[in-house]
């Protein structure tokens, strides 16, 4: 290859990727005086990524196949934009040998490794037989060509289940299962290799042993055109979920200086074996004792915001510059590390309903502001809206202090001052993971969010005093802005002030519920005299003073923030003891709540069929699967809600169906 044509100075960044990490990439780029290109697919014209850059260049219509991951569209993006260099981000193309083979080809500079680089290191396969063949340590497996059905049960049989199936190509979780005995291993290499297969045109498997309460550790490498090549340090990212990671820190405080030092030059032995230029990391998993390398990045990762604040990096400007071809500007040893950083990935999803994406209008974004050790990158806004085609990732808040504790504790605050509606979000569910006390003592492993699942997404906290009390607040301050020609009153209330009847003492009852459970009322007393609220036998003095994102409410002499938010008849607090969701019961009757069965097997989001696992007529155990949707590029397989007859499917494979849609009818038993 011309190594000019490789690495070299360039004005004009395309930026072929979307949501947060574009986000990322534009800002460092036009920090550097570069101007940058944006791509986007139909459902993304709004996006906060389109918005940021100087220009951008509609690819295609929604679907990925369409518009992100068509190689053709991007490069001619980038000719008819004046690029000269293109930021694959992470995910879609970003350790795809042929797209960086493609832009080379196009005269493109890419901000990555070269194709030759991506192919020996990028594939899952190919890495391990190179870090096999230069003494690195491996898990025990198979990472062969071969991939009949045959050859891969011989490997996992010879491996010893339980084994993970893995998709060579693969990343965030997806193409992976994990197998605990060989009647499982069919079904997860057929499912596994059509989730790969969409996610990342390629279905090509892996075996390896799966070891038990493992921990994921893995170190930051960079390299440039000048052969140095650097490690800074180590980020833990045992705290996953289906295989993709929930919380990241850096440096891990699993591992002691030495052991870090052991791992990080073991990271450069393994980089140095393809003379690696640009960003990736090195992946290993400990079993308490021994370390395993078990794969190579070849791309910027999503948590590398905990590695830039302890190191005070610019991973992206590094990127640019060693693509630019500048030596990179410090030595190894001029590598200091700073602290603790500790990374939360927020994203729209429900963790009480195993995880389910969750879609639509962003109505409420509030996050904290980024000062005292707090950084957030977000790639959505209020009013975007979340659509069911791509990942579910809205933003990641990173948090740095001199310690852990500390850094946890400026984390959990961030969360807990954070409140995104419209969509349901794993906030909460990320609060109560880093108030845990294993995650404050750090006694994880992989496993650990499985096993601990019910408690840090239990039901939601009964209302006290303070909620009833605020909820009233918030209905009134609400019809204050309203009557002062603010925002109209979804309540179509006939009270717009305390007053509007002209003497004496007035009430005014609310009754509140959370789901379907009991009522709790609160008595307003207005009129003559100070205005009070009564729950059950106590009446407190109250006085509201509005502020941003909600209101100061004080009671009994006691002044609370307290953050709201109103939509219809339903009511979301922020108070001092959590979060809480309300519904205000309609004092004149004509409520029409939708009540849903747990028998209806419908699309519970806009998705496509991918499987039809029974038969029309079949006898079906409850919980036995029917058929497997792709949502949002992860597969939600639809069960049996009891034990009885398939009646019907009303759906094929490839069919795009709505959120809402009837998929099948099962017939009870009756049993």
């Amino acid at each position: 290859m011309d190594r000019s044509k490789l690495y070299r100075r360039f004005r004009t960044l395309l930026i072929a990727n979307r949501g947060e990490i574009a986000c990322r990439v534009i800002r460092t780029a036009r920090a550097m005086g570069l101007r940058t290109v944006a791509v986007y697919s139909e459902a993304d014209r709004d996006a906060m990524h389109v918005a940021l850059a100087d220009e951008a260049v509609l690819l295609g219509p929604a679907r990925a196949r369409d518009s992100y991951l068509n190689v053709e569209r991007l490069i001619e993006a980038a000719r008819k934009t004046g690029a000269e260099a293109v930021h694959p981000g992470y995910g879609f193309l970003s350790e795809n040998a042929e797209f960086a083979q493609a832009c080379y080809d196009a005269g493109l500079v890419f901000v990555g490794p070269t194709a030759d680089m991506m192919n020996a290191m990028g594939s899952k396969s190919g890495s391990k037989a190179l870090m096999e063949k230069a003494g690195v340590p491996l898990v025990p497996g198979y990472h062969g060509e071969a991939q009949d059905d045959a050859t891969l049960a011989k490997a996992a049989e010879k491996a010893g289940f339980p084994v993970l199936v893995k998709a060579s190509a693969g990343g965030g979780g997806r193409g992976m299962r994990v197998v605990r005995s060989a009647d499982e291993l069919g079904p997860a290499i057929v499912s596994a290799k059509r989730e790969a297969k969409a996610a990342f045109g390629d279905d090509r498997m892996l075996i390896e042993k799966y070891v038990d309460n493992p921990r994921h550790i893995e170190v930051q490498i960079v390299g440039d055109s000048h052969g140095n090549l650097l490690s800074l340090f180590e980020r833990e990212c045992t705290l996953q979920r289906r295989h993709q990671k929930v919380i990241e820190e850096a440096p891990s405080p699993t591992l002691n200086p030495a052991q870090r030092e052991t791992v990080c030059a073991a990271a450069r032995k393994a980089a140095g074996a393809v003379s690696y230029v640009g960003a990736g990391t090195i992946e290993f998993v400990s079993d308490g004792k021994d370390v395993f390398f078990i794969e190579m990045n070849t791309r910027l990762q999503v948590e590398h915001p905990v590695t830039e604040l302890i190191t005070g990096i610019d991973l992206v400007e590094w990127q640019l510059r060693v693509a630019f071809g500048e030596a990179l500007p410090l030595k190894q040893d001029e590598i200091k590390l700073n602290g603790h950083a500790v990374e939360a990935r927020v994203y729209a999803e429900n963790p009480t309903k195993n995880f389910m994406p969750s879609v639509g209008k962003i109505s409420t974004w509030r996050l904290p502001a980024e000062t005292g050790g707090l950084r957030i990158d977000a790639g959505y806004r209020e009013g975007d809206t979340v659509s069911p085609y791509y990942d579910a990732m809205l933003a990641k808040m990173i948090a740095w202090a001199p310690t852990r504790d500390v850094a946890i504790e400026r984390l959990n605050r961030g969360l807990e001052e954070s409140d995104v509606r419209g969509i349901v979000t794993n906030i909460p569910f990320l609060s109560a993971l880093m108030t845990h006390p294993k995650v404050r003592t750090n006694a994880i492993d992989t496993g650990f969010i499985e096993r601990e699942l019910a408690v840090l997404t239990s039901a939601t906290l009964a209302p006290g005093e303070l909620e009833l009390c605020a909820a009233v607040a918030a209905v009134i301050n609400d019809e204050r802005q309203a009557a002062q020609g603010g925002a109209t009153s979804p309540l179509n209330s006939p009270w717009q002030t305390f007053g509007w009847q002209p003497v004496g003492r007035r009430r005014r009852s609310f009754a509140f519920r959370v789901g379907h459970g009991t009522e709790q009322k609160v008595t307003l007393n207005y009129g003559s005299g100070p205005a009070t609220l009564v729950v059950g036998d106590r009446e407190l003095a109250f006085a509201i003073a509005p502020r941003d994102g909600g209101f100061d409410l004080t009671l009994d002499g006691v002044k609370s923030a307290v953050a709201a938010v109103i939509s219809g008849h339903e009511l979301y607090l922020r108070t001092r003891n959590g979060r809480f969701d309300l519904h205000l019961v309609d004092p004149f009757g004509g409520e029409t709540e939708e009540q849903t069965g747990a028998d209806k097997i419908a699309a519970p989001l806009p998705g496509t069929v991918v499987a039809v696992l029974a038969e029309e007529g079949a006898k079906l155990e409850k919980g036995a699967p029917i058929l497997t949707l792709e949502v949002m590029k992860m597969e939600q397989t639809l069960r049996a809600p009891y034990a009885g007859v398939l009646k019907s499917i009303k759906c094929k494979v490839g069919d795009i169906v709505q959120e809402g849609v009837e998929l099948a009818v099962v017939e009870a038993s009756g049993e």
